[in-house]
């Protein structure tokens, strides 16, 4: 069974950067691709970014690209997002998931395992 723990939200202002971990255990972490979701108070799950499992060809969505990015660490089972110049509407909580396969996609649904999340809040 796969765990996966957030870490390293917070509270920011406007143009701020924060780098969010998730640590995952219980299954070769080489082997999972990850994805990054967030939600917004009153709003659906939306969809970040994800990576594949060399790390390769992350893909974001149109609304964080070109200001986050997502890697990962295979050795130490982390990956990471890295997100500069924040606005307020990134605030919500976001959640790293697991895809028990080596590719990465955009649904929700297409992810096994979740996080608890960590929250992120940016003041304007």
């Amino acid at each position: 069974q796969v765990r996966i723990v957030e870490s390293g939200g917070g509270l920011v202002q406007t143009g701020d950067s924060l780098k969010l971990s998730c640590l995952v255990s219980g299954r070769p972490f080489g082997s999972l691709a990850m994805g990054w979701f967030r939600q917004a108070p009153g709003k659906e799950r939306e969809f970040v970014g994800n990576i594949n499992w060399s790390g390769s060809s992350p893909y974001y969505a149109d609304s964080v690209k070109d200001r986050f990015s997502i890697s990962r660490d295979n050795a130490k089972n982390v990956v990471y997002l890295q997100m500069n110049n924040l606005k307020p509407e990134d605030t919500a909580v976001y959640s790293c998931a697991a895809k028990t396969w080596y590719y990465a996609s955009s649904p929700p649904g297409d992810y096994d395992s979740w996080g608890q999340g960590t929250q992120v809040t940016v003041s304007s």
